[in-house]
């Protein structure tokens, strides 16, 4: 493990789990706008071929930005890489909030910012989104992804989607207290278990903005282990859903998705979550 110089009390720590994504990740941090004093970086290396160095990421962020490099002796898997920042986490006392981002996602300039404000002025709140647009970088086509911003209409849209796009998301530190880890029981869906676990126990919102853009991954995780993640979903829903009805059905939708080819699920995200845009915000 890599660390350099902390700072007492910081707003968040910017969790990214990293594998073999160098320029992913320099263009992610490249979109962090905050007060480089009142958060840190706290990055997983998961086994990379080389191994990140702080002196690779330097050149790219703001003078005085505090990172910790931790790094694993292999590749164990995104959940294996976030426990592992989540871990080392709970051995510290110098930080409110907890953030997202995964290496080649973008943010919108004011992202934190809103997010922090949000979260100070909603103390009953545990967990903050917002809604994104996933972009084809190569072809520069995006959509948009809208959800429910209300914990109501968030916990009963939880049975059939997952609400919260993982790197949009803000926690605070007290979550802690509510689940330590994402559920290693749910493969290629963890995040969908650890957020609803937490609107179980605890409060959250959505901010009705495209805070961040996801990049649209061929290879990424959610595609190549569909079915599997699927399977998760199915599990997670039936381990915190209690309301049996809405149960059953958002059963039947992620068995349905299951059988239907994913360039049809694509081509309904697409038009159920709005016509085409353009990012308002890039590099």
């Amino acid at each position: 493990m890599k660390e350099s110089r902390t700072e007492p009390i910081l707003d968040f720590y910017l969790l990214i789990p990293y594998y073999n994504n160098l320029r992913g990740l320099i263009r992610s941090l490249q979109s962090v706008r905050y007060d480089a004093a009142r958060y840190a970086l706290l990055i997983i290396d998961d086994g990379s071929f080389e191994r990140l160095q702080f002196s690779d990421l330097e050149p790219y962020l703001p003078g005085g930005t505090a990172a910790t490099i931790i790094t694993l002796a292999e590749n164990g898997g995104i959940t294996k890489a976030l426990n592992s920042g989540l871990k080392w986490l709970e051995q510290r006392t110098d930080f409110r909030f907890v953030a997202r981002l995964d290496c080649g996602d973008l943010c919108a300039p004011d992202r934190f910012t809103r997010q922090v404000e949000f979260l100070d002025h909603h103390p009953g709140t545990d967990l903050v989104g917002s809604w994104c647009l996933f972009s084809d970088f190569s072809s520069e086509s995006s959509f948009q992804y809208k959800t429910p911003t209300e914990h109501k209409k968030i916990a009963r849209g939880m049975y059939f989607r997952n609400i919260f796009i993982h790197p949009t998301v803000m926690w605070r530190a007290s979550v802690g207290q509510m689940t330590a880890t994402y559920p290693e029981k749910f493969p290629f869906a963890e995040d969908y278990g650890f957020f609803y676990e937490i609107i179980s126990k605890g409060h959250a919102a959505v901010l009705p903005e495209n805070l961040v853009i996801c990049e649209i991954n061929p290879k990424g995780l959610s595609m190549r282990y569909r079915k599997e993640q699927l399977k998760s979903r199915i599990k997670v829903v039936k381990a915190f859903g209690t309301n049996k009805v809405l149960s059953i059905i958002g059963v039947m939708k992620l068995w349905l998705l299951g059988v239907i080819p994913y360039i049809w699920v694509y081509r309904i995200k697409r038009w159920a979550y709005g016509v085409r845009f353009r990012p308002s915000f890039e590099l």
